[in-house]
């Protein structure tokens, strides 16, 4: 804090002096106060409009700040105007990895470390899930087949995907013990032993279902389990299959399912699987039902087989799955995600706590006080305590630690979104359970068949 008022008291003698109240706006986000280093930043704008270092502090204050879409707006500006300006690459990789749009994240991030003067940043490799030394490898997919990434795709939305080698294993993955030894029975061990496997009649590969609520570590879990395999992962969202031009989704999703035989061993992962499989019943268009039809003969193996491909697929409800992706040789095996247990949301508190100011957290007691949260609604918990602390910092100027207290108080406001699907769930479990599908969810809630 004396830093800040030696900067201020020299701003006092020279209020016009730039590099002085960069340093001044550098030393107010050193001591969070955002409000003082924007209104730094804006006066430096207002004698210099096209500052890249201001625009970029501005920028880096909506972000601190909660308000990433409109980070996002600016940063897109400023990289109009100056595409190799590394810093701004790296903070709208970290912008875009916070909205969840990891690909777009990763290349953002490979684009700064092209730039002359950049330096790699392990922090947001790791959030990214790759190194500067391996890269995840981008191909685009499209209904004409794959296109180096640049190229002209055609009509058609086409999409670009990520090819990646997880360095990230189940020890990564704090508690879930259960849950990562049927990952290793139904998933790891057959792989790891395919001679054995085939010397049964058996094939390497097939298809596992992870359902439960959302946020508790699907994807998480996939990915973990790509890098025990040392398998290639290929993760696949709606949106990147999804396409306007009929016929177009069919083939990008026969393109998914050949990039994903071309490099096996390799677990093919799609998230919110639903989307994509839902009940035939319920669709009234053949745009759908032909989307479906594909999916299944893709499963099937079509002309080439799916041996050394493993698809993963996520959902938060499997109640709306075509029952025809639950027979053998699909996803014939299923694996229930409960929320994370005390041991995980432990782990989780300490990964949350990270480049926060913390005090007096200990880990457990919160954990303890969060039963049924998920990562996210932990995510939440942290979003609001930070809040809190923050407003504090502002006030009294000076920086606000994290504790145990103000965590737990902003546990006890958030409601933990699994009750929701619990909710639902339950009533699967007791009246549409025929086949025993839900046993496992029917053991979570207590309940005895």
């Amino acid at each position: 804090m004396g830093h800040r008022e030696d900067l201020s008291r020299a701003l006092a003698v020279s209020p016009d002096n730039i590099p002085l109240l960069l340093l001044y706006a550098e030393a107010c986000l050193a001591d969070l106060l955002s409000d003082e280093a924007r209104q730094a930043f804006e006066r430096i704008l207002a004698m210099q409009p096209d500052s890249s270092a201001a625009l970029l502090g501005i920028a880096r204050v909506l972000f601190l700040t909660g308000r990433s879409s409109e980070a996002a707006v600016r940063l897109e500006a400023l990289l109009a105007a100056e595409p190799t300006n590394h810093r701004a690459l790296q903070l709208f990789a970290r912008v875009l990895l916070d909205e969840g749009n990891r690909s777009q994240a990763a290349d953002a991030y490979q684009r700064s470390l092209a730039c002359e003067g950049a330096a790699a940043d392990p922090e947001l490799e790791r959030d990214l899930g790759g190194t500067a030394a391996n890269p995840p490898k981008k191909i685009a997919l499209t209904p004409h087949g794959r296109v180096p990434e640049g190229e002209d795709k055609g009509p058609g939305n086409g999409a670009i995907v990520d090819l990646e080698k997880p360095k990230l294993g189940f020890a990564d993955v704090g508690g879930m013990e259960p849950l990562k030894e049927e990952f290793r029975m139904k998933v790891l061990y057959p792989i790891r032993n395919p001679d054995l496997f085939r010397a049964y009649g058996k094939k390497v590969g097939g298809g596992v279902l992870l359902y439960g609520p959302p946020g508790c570590g699907k994807t998480l879990l996939s990915r973990a389990c790509a890098g025990e395999m040392e398998a290639t992962f290929l993760a696949i969202g709606i949106h990147q299959i999804l396409d306007m031009w009929l016929g177009s989704s069919e083939k990008m999703l026969h393109e998914t399912f050949e990039l994903a035989r071309h490099h096996a061993p390799c677990i093919l992962f799609f998230d919110e699987v639903d989307a994509l499989a839902a009940d035939r019943i319920n669709l009234r268009h053949t745009a759908g039902r032909t989307l479906i039809n594909q999916f299944l003969a893709e499963m099937d193996g079509g002309d080439e087989g799916n041996e050394g491909v493993l698809v993963l697929a996520a959902t938060n409800a499997p109640w709306h799955l075509d029952p025809a992706f639950l027979r053998p040789g699909r996803f014939d095996r299923v694996l229930f995600v409960p929320p994370p247990d005390e041991v995980a949301r432990a782990a989780i508190v300490e990964i949350l706590a990270q480049g926060r100011p913390v005090a007096a957290l200990d880990p457990e007691t919160v954990a303890r006080k969060t039963r049924e949260f998920s990562g996210a609604d932990l995510k939440n918990v942290f979003d609001l305590a930070t809040e809190r602390c923050l407003a504090t910092a502002m006030r009294d100027g000076k920086v606000v630690p994290l504790s145990t207290a103000v965590l737990v108080k902003a546990a006890a406001e958030v409601r933990p979104t699994t009750k929701s699907w619990f909710e639902t769930a339950r009533n699967y479990a007791l009246y549409a359970n025929q086949t025993g599908f839900y046993d496992e969810v029917l053991a979570y809630l207590g309940i005895k068949k």
